[in-house]
């Protein structure tokens, strides 16, 4: 299971020691501390490696609402607070939750799970790999195989897919399909261009050959292309260089 870790920060110290206690109980949270004022936290925040702290609002010197505003934006904040008065103003601070003392082992729970949800989110490792795209072309809908795709060619406000037996046109933006491939399948290797890297056979001089096509390779993404090929070279001591 996934570990937030975690500090608590409130001048109270039986309300400290209850929510230490309910991190303790609670099998993904790891605590690095507890602390009584701000101005004691802050240089452990700083250094880093904190995901979340419980923090009071009312406190000495600086308040919550204050130290939520300074600390770095990947450390996430729950709000343990007497008043709802500020509750508004702890989400303009984007805190994940605000809890009402006296809290509960079910309120804090639930507000616990929340942000490990919302900070560590489950891999979709294990969801079915999509295999088809569905564009629309003209009046109709057109599905293409993924793998089938040689290359993408962005013209004007439009895209050409091409695959090894058809063109299609669809009136959309390159980078909008490109967000919708595969990351570790697909290249983009010019402004106006992706190629999929599995069906790539012949490269001359910096261009990519499909049959009769010959795609550039822009000088944006000649050392990420060059990379790729050098991580598939066998047989060779010369490594792929883009030529200039």
């Amino acid at each position: 299971m996934k570990t937030l870790r975690c500090c608590v920060i409130d001048d109270e110290p039986l309300a400290s020691q209850l929510i230490e206690a309910y991190i303790q109980r609670t099998p993904f949270l790891e605590s690095a501390g507890t602390f009584a004022s701000a101005q004691d936290a802050v240089k452990t925040i700083l250094e880093g490696g904190i995901d979340l702290v419980f923090l009071d609002i009312n406190m000495p010197q600086i308040n919550g609402l204050e130290f939520a505003r300074i600390i770095p934006s990947s450390t996430r904040i729950i709000f343990t607070t007497a008043y709802d008065k500020y509750a508004i103003d702890s989400f303009k601070v984007n805190a994940l939750d605000y809890l009402l003392k006296p809290i509960s082992y079910e309120e804090f729970h639930k507000a616990a799970v929340r942000a490990l949800q919302i900070m560590q989110p489950e891999p979709a490792a294990n969801a079915p790999r999509r295999d088809t795209i569905i564009v629309k072309s003209e009046y109709k809908l057109v599905q293409i195989v993924i793998d089938d795709i040689l290359y993408i060619e962005g013209v004007k406000d439009y895209v050409k897919i091409c695959t090894a037996g058809s063109t299609v046109m669809t009136l959309m933006n390159i980078k909008t399909l490109e967000q919708s491939l595969p990351a570790d399948q697909f290249m983009r290797v010019h402004r106006s261009f992706i190629v999929n890297k599995r069906r790539i056979t012949v490269i001359e001089r910096n261009r990519i050959v499909f049959g009769n096509v010959y795609i550039p390779v822009s000088e944006s993404y000649k050392q990420t292309f060059a990379d790729f090929i050098n991580s598939r070279l066998v047989g060779t001591s010369t490594r792929y260089q883009s030529e200039p």
